[in-house]
C-alpha cells in the first residue's frame, strides 16, 4: 500500500506537470506515453504466441501522433495524414517474409494497437487545442483528467461502502452498480465545480462530459480487464510499482477520450 501511495503521488505530479508546462511539454509527454503504452500492448499480446510487428507499429504510432499534432502546430491540410498509410500497410509486405502459421493474426494485432492505443492518445492530445485550433489551452485536458480521477475515486469509495449489485462480474468481480453511479456522481460534482473556473462552455456541457467519462472510462476499464483475462495475466506491465502497467492506469482514457472529443467538438463547432 505504501508503494502504491508513493507511486500515485509522483504519478499525479507528473501528469499535472505535463498539462501545465506548455504546449511542447504536453505534446512530447503524450507522444512518449502513447509509444510506451503501445509497446506494452504489443509485449502483452506476445505472451499469447502472436507476434505483432512491434517496430513498424511503434514507428507508425509515432508518425501518426506527430502528424495529428502537426495539424495544430503547422496548420497543414489533413490530407497529409495519408503519408502514414505506406508505413502502416508495410506490415503486410513484411509478413510475407516471415514463416508464421498465423500471419493475419500478427497483422491484425498490429492494427489493433493503433486503434486501441494510438488514436485515443491523439484525441486526448487534440483536447488541448479544442478551444482554439492552433493555440494550446490546458483546460479541457486538465478537466478530463480530474473527472476521470474523480470517477475512479468515487467508484472505489461508493463501491466499498455500498456495493452489492455486480456491474460485470465476468470481467471485473469487484465492480458494482453502486460504485459506477457513485463514480459518476463524484465526477459530475467535479465537473460542476470546474464550470465556475473554466468558461469555455456551460455547466450542463461540463456535467455531460463527466457522464461520458464515467460511462466510457468504466467500459475502458472492463475492456482492459477482458484483454488481461484473455491472456491470463494480472497486470499489463510493471512500469508503475503497486499499480501495474500504463494500460492499467490509462484504460479509462482509451475509450473515453475519442468520445469526449467528438462530444465537445459537435457542441463547440
Amino acid at each position: 500500500m505504501k508503494t502504491r501511495a508513493i507511486t500515485a503521488f509522483f504519478f499525479t505530479i507528473v501528469m499535472l506537470g505535463s498539462v501545465f508546462l506548455g504546449t511542447y511539454t504536453f505534446t512530447a509527454f503524450y507522444l512518449i506515453l502513447s509509444l510506451l503504452s503501445l509497446f506494452e500492448f504489443y509485449k502483452l499480446i506476445k505472451t499469447s504466441g502472436i507476434r505483432p510487428h512491434r517496430n513498424i507499429g511503434l514507428a507508425a504510432g509515432a508518425l501518426i501522433f506527430l502528424m495529428a499534432a502537426g495539424l495544430h502546430y503547422l496548420k497543414y491540410d489533413v490530407k497529409y495524414l495519408l503519408l502514414c498509410v505506406p508505413l502502416i500497410f508495410s506490415v503486410f509486405i513484411t509478413e510475407l517474409y516471415k514463416k508464421n502459421k498465423i500471419p493475419f493474426a500478427n497483422i491484425s494485432y498490429t492494427f489493433v494497437g493503433f486503434a486501441y492505443i494510438t488514436f485515443p492518445f491523439c484525441f486526448f492530445h487534440a483536447l488541448g487545442f479544442l478551444s482554439n485550433w492552433s493555440e494550446y489551452n490546458f483546460h479541457f485536458p486538465l478537466a478530463f483528467l480530474l473527472m476521470l480521477w474523480a470517477n475512479d475515486t468515487g467508484a472505489y469509495l461508493f463501491g466499498v461502502k455500498y456495493g452489492k449489485r455486480k456491474l460485470f462480474e465476468r470481467h471485473s468481480p469487484k465492480k458494482s452498480w453502486e460504485g459506477f453511479f457513485g463514480g459518476m456522481f463524484t465526477s459530475a460534482l467535479v465537473a460542476y465545480g470546474l464550470s465556475f473556473i473554466f468558461k469555455e462552455t456551460t455547466p450542463t456541457v461540463w456535467v455531460g462530459m463527466a457522464i461520458l467519462i464515467a460511462s466510457f472510462g468504466t467500459l475502458g476499464d472492463l475492456v482492459e480487464s477482458m484483454l488481461k483475462r484473455s491472456l491470463d495475466t494480472k497486470d499489463s506491465g510493471g512500469l508503475l510499482p503497486g499499480h501495474g502497467g500504463l494500460l492499467d492506469r490509462f484504460d479509462g482514457l482509451l475509450l473515453a477520450a475519442p468520445v469526449v472529443y467528438a462530444y465537445l467538438y459537435l457542441i463547440l463547432y
